[in-house]
């Protein structure tokens, strides 16, 4: 049985001195060399005693490196978790926990923090760098780089990305090989990548868009990236005209047209703008358009199933939507009972196809409750789609904050806050903000007589949580608001606080 996933992303590379990355000091790795350090990434894989199916937790600062990690537990038939990086010691505890992960990855940096973490999971701890004292990159460098690639077929598990619930505990959405190809497949058509595409490349790689999107299809196609850390837009304009396309949030675009040096001469070259992970107002569209002549290309994907809708190459890229079905994935628009509604009508979105994840890790009355008996997912973000097929969200149950394209569930915070000395109770909403579309603020109301210290709460908060999923500010009200059921109406706290962030 061949390797499905592997076979169609890397070994068509085999040999192949077509450059793959580009690096910002002007470096270039071939698709041969990569794939020289991935083989021997996976004996080094092997030889910490990680077998078929194991669970490997990486929480790495972007690199080549890491993603040469990646590819080796694909060809070593090993199942990968790429943390954020941002997570605290807490949070790496429950993911390599929760998973059962054998091996634990770092940056030697890091090795500290996480000793305790990975003594108490009962995993290896190991550093990704070099250090001469036994680390990944030690191991891997006395391999060699050829290895027979192990067996795994469409349905086997590739990879686990961790999304928080609604309840504070984070869920492990379980995708497999072909719920990972056939949705790069999909997207490097409908997007008309080539070999001669080069991808600029700023997204973090522990993430959907970065990882699975952006690179799957640089891979599929045989194109080529170049591959920043991290955002900054005076690299970025340096970098641009040496592109064809580039992926981002919105973020990426409102900062790039923050400098004047960002014009129509810059993106000559260019031949598409993606845009994904949270919504785009409809005002950076038109700022982009009229400043570049390039008309974004908006898209709408989860956790738990890569890409599901996008705005069309050619045709009506229309702002505020997020396009239409991609082929292959079907999605309607179903009331509470999951009748569907018509065209215009409001409802939960509910997809279906071969990029649709396999479920929750031990978590089987939850995958019961979301993903239905017939294959559809249950989103849970609100939208409409219209006659012609282009889907509009309008809103997202479960209180899901996207900011900066992250994903953040105010309840995880509420927990926390309420948790805190003076705190009666509290509610987390997102509202608008110029630059990251969305975020959150802490709403605490206090105990009869008692008077919380909000700058000492808030410290603690950075201390236990990833610095994106920080409140922008606490404030003191006096009650939350409640309806007739006694359930904090968080639509009205959302009203009133919508400006709060006003450009």
């Amino acid at each position: 049985m061949p390797n499905h996933l592997y076979d169609r992303l890397f070994a068509p590379h085999a040999g192949s001195d077509r450059t793959f990355l580009v690096l910002p000091d002007g470096a270039r790795i071939s698709y041969a060399d990569f794939l020289g350090l991935t083989a021997r990434y996976a004996h080094a894989l092997k030889g910490l005693g990680l077998e078929t199916g194991d669970r490997i937790a990486l929480q790495l600062a972007k690199s080549p490196e890491m993603l040469a990690l990646v590819a080796a537990s694909i060809q070593a038939g090993v199942v990968f978790l790429p943390l954020n990086t941002a997570y605290t010691a807490a949070e790496v505890h429950y993911f390599v926990e929760n998973s059962g992960a054998r091996v634990l990855v770092c940056d030697p940096g890091d090795a500290d923090k996480l000793t305790a973490v990975a003594a108490a999971c009962e995993a290896q701890l190991v550093t990704l760098g070099s250090d001469g004292q036994g680390s990944f990159a030690d191991l891997a460098e006395r391999q060699p780089a050829v290895f027979e690639t192990v067996d795994r077929g469409a349905d086997d598990l590739a990879a686990f990305l961790y999304t928080s619930g609604t309840t504070g505990r984070s869920k492990g959405a379980m995708l497999s090989h072909d719920n990972l190809l056939s949705n790069a497949e999909v997207l490097a058509d409908y997007w008309r990548f080539t070999a001669d595409d080069v991808l600029l490349h700023a997204l973090p790689i522990f993430h959907t868009h970065g990882l699975f999107v952006a690179t799957n299809v640089i891979l599929l196609t045989g194109a080529a990236m170049i591959f920043v850390p991290k955002f900054d837009a005076a690299e970025m304009i340096r970098l641009m005209p040496q592109a064809t396309t580039m992926m981002g949030v919105p973020t990426f675009y409102t900062r790039l047209l923050d400098d004047p040096r960002f014009d129509r001469d810059l993106v000559a070259g260019m031949r598409l703008f993606v845009s994904g992970s949270a919504p785009l107002l409809a005002e950076t569209h038109r700022q982009f358009e009229d400043r570049t002549g390039h008309r974004i290309l908006e898209r709408y994907g989860m956790t738990e199933t890569n890409m599901n809708t996008s705005n069309p190459y050619d045709g009506d890229r229309r702002a505020g939507t997020v396009g239409v079905p991609l082929p292959g994935v079907e999605v309607k628009v179903c009331d509470a009972e999951g009748a569907e509604l018509p065209a215009g009508e409001i409802g939960t979105l509910e997809v279906r196809g071969p990029n649709v994840f396999q479920g929750y890790w031990q978590m089987p009355e939850k995958t019961a409750k979301e993903l239905r008996a017939d294959g559809f997912f249950i989103t849970g973000d609100l939208a409409f789609m219209d006659a012609d097929g282009y889907v509009t969200i309008v809103g997202r149950g479960k209180d899901l904050i996207i900011s900066g394209g992250f994903n953040i569930y105010p309840k995880e915070l509420e927990l926390l806050l309420d948790d805190q000395p003076g705190v009666l109770e509290s509610a987390v909403i997102g509202v608008p903000h110029p630059d990251f579309g969305e975020t959150p603020l802490g709403l605490i109301v206090a105990t009869p007589g008692a008077a919380p210290d909000l700058d000492t709460i808030m410290e603690d908060l950075r201390a236990r949580l990833a610095r994106f999923k920080h409140p922008r500010e606490l404030l003191m009200i006096d009650a939350l608001p409640r309806n007739t059921m006694g359930k904090v109406q968080k639509a009205a706290l959302r009203d009133a606080y919508r400006d709060r962030f006003s450009a």
